[in-house]
């Protein structure tokens, strides 16, 4: 028996042999010393495997829905639960009927992608996405014996060049934003390439002025999307900022960013509020809150970066996602075409 991790869980496992077979159990901890707690207290002779869901034909649609969200809430963002879970059950149950799970059949999931495709192509390649993972969980719970959209094609939706802004479209934005908490919130977007979740759920002691390091941790409340920790180095107008936060005494002693209760702000409110300054600004109006992260990439490759580097510092989990931000700008291919 002894102490483990793998790339599948930011927690620390134990693992041991249970009935012949080695056996991993999760400590719910990502600090080391208090893996080794858990594990000196762990009877593996005590231990019973998890019983697996009863199988059956009479699972609502519903029901799976209710069961899969309590799922979701613990490992994904609210944001995402909101926006992407919810809705793909709504329409689909409205689509289909609250007809059991098993019943569920594949015509009918593919007029529903079709149906959906016709009103909105991105809406529907999302609702494919989360209803293909939530049925294999299913298949894993013993709900399903395969996914049934894996046999659908995935809705094909144009790529288009994600949106950014330079410095000089930042300040445009700084400057129309009334609140200096927002202004702090836009810049190290900007300057980071931290997703909105990162930022709210920034800890003091995710900083790390010794070495000038910025450290997205794991901990039992927050799990980055990508499920790994990753460095960023902290950029002068950042160090500035976190400096004169740690004078402003009406701060959480955790948080970076707080309300006055020193709970962490919503990303709807902060998204709504840049969508605010945006307009006030007279940008782009298809900019959101997420051009920040794109900014940040795209700046760093129109400057020369490896896209290699932009995928360390943006947590790509795939060089795919970084590639998308090789486009160039207008100038860019003037310059190129005037070197001949």
């Amino acid at each position: 028996m002894f102490l483990s991790k793998s790339t599948k869980s930011p927690y620390y496992q134990i693992t041991f042999e249970a009935n012949g077979k080695r056996t991993t159990v999760s400590t719910k901890t990502t600090n080391k010393e208090e893996a080794y707690k858990f594990l000196a207290k762990f009877d593996p002779s005590n231990y019973k495997k998890p019983i697996a869901p009863i199988k059956g034909n009479s699972l609502l649609l519903s029901t799976f829905k209710d069961e899969y969200l309590k799922y979701a809430i613990l490992r994904f963002s609210k944001s995402y639960v909101e926006r992407s879970i919810e809705p793909a059950f709504k329409f689909l149950i409205e689509f289909a009927g609250d007809v059991p799970l098993k019943q569920l059949e594949l015509k009918t999931l593919d007029n529903f992608i079709i149906n959906k495709y016709n009103s909105t192509k991105s809406g529907a390649a999302l609702y494919y996405r989360t209803l293909k993972a939530a049925f294999s969980k299913a298949v894993i719970w013993n709900y399903l014996s395969d996914n049934p959209l894996k046999k659908i094609k995935a809705p094909k939706v144009t790529n288009s060049y994600p949106l950014f802004i330079n410095e000089n479209g930042l300040q445009l934005i700084i400057d129309k934003t009334p609140r200096q908490f927002l202004k702090d919130i836009f810049t190290i977007g900007f300057y980071t390439g931290l997703r909105i979740s990162e930022i709210l759920n920034l800890k003091w002691n995710w900083l790390d002025d010794s070495q000038n390091l910025l450290t997205t941790k794991i901990s039992d409340d927050y799990t980055t999307k990508s499920k790994r920790e990753r460095k960023i180095p902290i950029h002068p107008k950042i160090r500035a900022i976190f400096q004169r936060l740690k004078f402003d005494t009406t701060n959480s002693k955790e948080l970076i960013f707080s309300d006055y209760s020193g709970k962490r702000y919503n990303e709807n409110f902060v998204s709504k509020q840049f969508k605010k300054s945006l307009r006030a600004a007279k940008l782009d109006d298809k900019l959101n809150l997420k051009a920040l992260r794109h900014s940040f990439c795209s700046n760093l490759v129109q400057k020369g970066v490896s896209l290699y580097v932009v995928k360390e510092l943006a947590g790509h989990q795939s060089i795919v996602t970084s590639q998308g931000y090789s486009h160039l700008t207008t100038q860019n291919l003037s310059d190129a075409v005037h070197l001949l």
